[in-house]
């Protein structure tokens, strides 16, 4: 009898002792399927009419979707308050510019403060069924620049974009 009671105990101990730990695994799968399912749905455009996209805005409040730049998906989040459109070394090498040919010789404010950027030119960019053609862009490198931003160069471009009820609609 005592053998069992010892024996109950110390399961009812080890178990204790491993809640803690059980429950932040099971927190942080809890989290990062919450996370993930609202920006799956911000990534997705949806066509209203022809040369007309709209995207909805994602769980931290900005407005993300899968653009195609020089005809390659690329994930990016509409910033209003970038003057070009931003990339990352590593995207510009997947969208066809080689990194050797690239000259950081710009000095670029950003909001983590100066940093050299790399002037280049994208050939198009494309969301839904929105086309612009000949967008400037900055090349940043990867430690600054973990994700793409589809600033004004891009925006401008359009005839015109509007932000309200959680939606960015974009016209062509």
């Amino acid at each position: 009898m005592f053998a069992r009671t010892l024996f109950t105990v110390l399961m009812l101990a080890l178990s204790a002792s491993q809640w803690p730990t059980i429950a932040e695994k099971v927190q942080v799968m809890l989290d990062e399927r919450e996370a993930t399912a609202p920006d799956e749905v911000a990534a997705k455009s949806s066509n209203t009419t022809s040369g007309q996209t709209v995207l909805t805005m994602g769980p931290g409040g900005h407005y993300q979707g899968t653009f195609k730049m020089n005809g390659k998906p690329v994930d990016a989040m509409v910033d209003t308050g970038a003057s070009l459109v931003a990339i990352n070394v590593s995207t510009a090498r997947r969208l066809g510019f080689s990194p050797a040919a690239l000259d950081f010789r710009y000095d670029v404010n950003t909001a983590n403060g100066s940093i050299k950027a790399a002037h280049v030119v994208l050939d198009r960019i494309e969301i839904g069924s929105i086309r612009v053609r000949e967008v400037d862009a900055f090349v940043l490198s990867d430690q600054a620049l973990s994700s793409t931003l589809v600033g004004m160069s891009f925006m401008k471009k359009l005839k015109s974009y509007t932000a309200e009820n959680r939606t960015l609609r974009m016209i062509q």
